[in-house]
């Protein structure tokens, strides 16, 4: 099913039905943040990890 044909049969659900599309949507997009937070989180982990690896390094050498 497409995102027209869907969109063109909201008005046919009930208000109870269209609330509970809004909810999934809502859950839906949630997740999405969850997902990128999560991946940000894990970037910055890592990039931190990278600089303290090169800071012990360079104290070893000198």
């Amino acid at each position: 099913m497409s995102a027209t044909e869907i969109i063109n049969e909201l008005p046919k659900l009930s208000e109870a039905e269209r609330r509970t599309v809004r909810q999934k949507l809502l859950e839906l997009d949630a997740r999405n943040d969850d997902v990128r937070l999560c991946n940000q989180s894990a970037l910055e982990g890592a990039m931190m990890l990278d600089r303290m690896e090169e800071e012990d390094a360079r104290s070893r050498k000198g």
